[in-house]
């Protein structure tokens, strides 16, 4: 009689579990169905986040209760830095936006950049959808084939928004090995290729080796570039004859400095959602952001479009961010020296050097403010 009860009551429990679980389903489908889930991505239309993002996005929403409708809108600016402030300050934190953002926001706030206005650790992180492998580069016609050839001769490189890679990695190799890059800044993300394609500048360092598969593959099939030098923490197996940056490096503190400043690598391509979003809806999207990278229909588009494929989780990414943050002050602050506001002479607007200012990021003017009558 007693053994009865308790199988009974055991059963209303589970029942019970069922249920509630039932109608949380439920609660999430009827939240998502017919709503937009709106994907930020932090570069123009055409670059590596972007084509990444887009492919995604074609598989994201089917693993969203209630298959909500996608909406890709790019949102380039500083180097990823306008969209990571948005996601922080101004998006609905409700549970329909996420947003790829830049692997540099990482360290952002830790090297005192003021512009920054977010806490890395209070963000959603969904995951990453692949490790960013960065690569310094010149054309095929260039002199400059080698790294030792780029110490002995000043090389313009192009770069887009200021936080971005391809303006902080240059000077961290003119800092760190002795190289003589000059950074042309401003550029769109496909002006700063079609940069180096038109001869206007000599090369780039700090451009995403996926990106060059993704967005250029017949620059690499044809042999169209001289590959100086690799920027990670590890090699990539398609780069296993070139040099990586920290082999250059002798001396044990520039070397830590350096270290820092490539953790930001291994998270590549994150996406995040804003703070405050209820942690039901956070499981879904992260539970679907996982689901969807591992859909063979996805991966078959992504190697259609060659591109890289590396799934990172949430807990990943903060054992990462812990790593970075967990530094001595010496180090930080040297970190902090080399990527931040650069020495004069070493960076020249876009504007200001190409012929084709149209490949320069256009800056948004500020909308007036209208008198109370």
């Amino acid at each position: 009689m007693i053994t009865t009860r308790i199988f009974l009551r055991l059963g209303a429990g589970v029942l019970a579990l069922a249920a509630a679980g039932t109608a949380n389903a439920d609660a999430l489908s009827d939240f998502y169905k017919g709503k937009r889930l709106t994907m930020f991505v932090g570069s123009g239309v055409g670059g590596g986040y972007d084509t990444y993002s887009r492919t995604l996005a074609r598989h994201y929403n089917k693993y969203v209760p209630g298959k909500p409708r996608m909406l890709v809108k790019n949102m380039p600016g500083a180097g990823g830095l306008r969209v990571t402030n948005y996601m922080y300050n101004k998006a609905k934190r409700d549970g329909s936006v996420i947003a790829s953002t830049f692997n540099t926001m990482m360290l952002e706030p830790l090297i005192g950049n003021r512009g920054a206005k977010f806490d890395v650790f209070k963000f959603n992180w969904l995951g990453s959808i692949g490790k960013l492998q960065a690569v310094c580069v010149t054309w095929h016609t260039s002199p400059i084939k080698t790294l030792a050839d780029a110490k002995g001769k000043v090389l313009t490189v192009s770069a887009t928004g200021a936080t971005g890679n391809s303006a902080k990695m240059p000077r961290i190799f003119n800092w760190a090995v002795g190289t003589k890059f000059k950074v042309i800044q401003g550029y769109s993300t496909s002006g700063s290729r079609l940069a180096l394609e038109r001869g206007e500048v000599d090369g780039i360092c700090g451009l995403g080796y996926s990106t060059l598969l993704a967005s250029n593959p017949d620059w690499i099939a044809k042999k169209k570039l001289n590959f100086l030098a690799q920027i990670g923490l590890y090699k990539h197996p398609k780069l296993a004859q070139v040099p990586m940056i920290l082999q250059d490096i002798k001396d044990e503190r520039t070397r830590k400095i350096v270290e820092l400043i490539l953790i930001q690598q291994e998270p590549g391509r994150p996406y995040i959602a804003p703070p405050g979003v209820p942690a039901e809806r956070v499981k879904v999207l992260t539970s679907a952001f996982k689901s969807a990278i591992e859909d063979p229909a996805f991966l078959a588009d992504a190697k259609r479009l060659k591109l890289e494929i590396t799934y990172l989780g949430p807990k990943t990414i903060r054992a990462l961010m812990t790593r970075a943050y967990a530094n001595p002050r010496d180090i930080v602050e040297g970190a902090a020296k080399l990527v931040g506001r650069p020495a004069k002479g070493v960076v020249t607007k876009c504007s200001k050097y190409t012929k084709s200012a149209k490949w320069c990021r256009k800056k948004k003017k500020k909308k007036k403010k209208k008198k109370a009558s």
